[in-house]
């Protein structure tokens, strides 16, 4: 498959610190208003795009950059330093590209037009799994969602929740049945403006408020029939890629940034913040500077499980790739606790909207809603150690 890629700016992306850093900048600048209206991040995705980072991490088989895994983490770090919920839209999208890159899986001949399409705009893709009575997929069942052929190629019905980037989502993967005897399951991929799909806007949540995570209405959507990508299924839904380990930690990187940008809040606080009482900066004083120490001890735990695991994981060690599940637990936790330090340290300010510590505390504990989920990675690991 060839396909080009027409630069988005004069230099590829390669996720060299000082891009990062500015990426993350440019990502930040509209992060508090889209907090405050819950509205799509065009901005937000439009500052990534123009950084080339949507090109950069399309294989370079299809015309795209070469960044790494590792790179891919550190790129989804800074992001979500700037705005989690560019980093979530962001991350979903970067998962169809490794996938394709991997195992392959959308049609050539689409995948040409996401390519071409991506050269001149942010485009995002999200796989839809969730659904109202379902729940998580990882936990079992049949979807409800169904896929039923026409003679010209299927037909897709149902609703799915908590669909990422909904109201601007170019392509939807939707997981659904066949309506055979026996069914068959798969992805069936439609473009965001087709006809028949609706969004239902059920996203206000606590975090991640711009993320639009909303539900959406599939009613009898017209697909091709290449457009039915059948999936191994035996009860539970699970990713068939051989990279879907180190995919699992990219979610957790959003967080790291989270609380990073808590950390640099934090910082700059202890300098600014002068007490009459005191007479200087409490930044100054050794209960702030054993604060920030704890902070910066969490976080490199984190870093170090993220990128340490994921470097392991991607060479095919088998002890780093049943580790991930657990890497992910013990990396939010590191990250919500990280930033809830500082809240206890700074007291009414770190919960005051004019600051936007209050902001990264409401974001970093939508950590664990996903998969997989903190009982879940705990319950599989208590079983191998107990080998029950």
């Amino acid at each position: 498959m060839t396909a080009s890629l027409a630069p988005s700016r004069t230099t590829a992306f390669t996720a060299r610190p000082d891009e990062l850093a500015a990426l993350t900048a440019a990502v930040a600048e509209t992060a508090e208003r889209y907090d405050r209206s819950g509205e799509f991040p065009a901005d937000g995705l439009a500052a990534v795009h123009r950084a080339g980072v949507f090109a950069a991490v399309i294989d370079e088989r299809f015309g795209g950059g070469s960044v790494g895994p590792l790179d891919r983490l550190r790129t989804v770090q800074a992001i979500g330093q700037g705005d989690p919920s560019v980093a979530l839209i962001f991350a979903n999208t970067l998962a169809t590209h490794v996938a394709q890159s991997g195992r392959g899986g959308l049609p050539e001949h689409l995948y040409s037009r996401i390519i071409a399409e991506t050269a001149v705009r942010p485009v995002s893709i999200n796989t839809a799994r969730a659904e109202p009575e379902l729940g998580a997929p990882a936990r079992g069942g049949l979807p409800a969602t169904t896929v039923r052929r026409t003679a010209d190629g299927w037909v897709l019905s149902g609703r799915k929740a908590y669909v990422t980037a909904s109201t601007g989502l170019d392509y939807h993967l939707v997981w659904a049945k066949t309506d055979d005897p026996e069914p068959r399951v798969g992805h069936v991929v439609v473009a965001g403006d087709d006809a028949g799909i609706r969004i239902i806007p059920t996203w206000d949540h606590l975090g991640l408020r711009a993320s639009s995570t909303h539900d959406v209405v599939y009613d009898e959507v017209a697909v091709p029939a290449d457009h039915f990508l059948e999936i191994p299924f035996q009860g539970t839904y699970r990713d068939p890629s051989s990279q879907a380990s180190a995919l699992s930690l990219t979610h957790a990187a959003i967080y790291i940034g989270v609380a990073r940008a808590a950390q640099e809040f934090f910082t700059r606080f202890a300098h600014e913040r002068v007490p009459a009482g005191l007479g200087r900066p409490i930044a100054t004083t050794e209960r702030i500077q054993s604060v920030a120490g704890e902070i910066e001890a969490q976080l490199v735990q984190a870093e170090e499980l993220l990128y340490g695991v994921t470097a392991r994981a991607v060479t095919g060690d088998e002890a780093a790739i049943a580790r991930t599940p657990l890497a992910k637990v013990l990396i939010v936790r590191a990250a919500i606790s990280a930033v809830e330090t500082a809240v206890a340290a700074l007291g009414n300010p770190a919960l005051s909207r004019h600051n936007p510590l209050e902001r990264h505390l409401r974001d970093v504990l939508s950590a664990r809603v996903h998969p997989p989920q903190e009982d879940a990675a705990l319950l599989a690991v208590g079983r191998r150690v107990l080998a029950v």
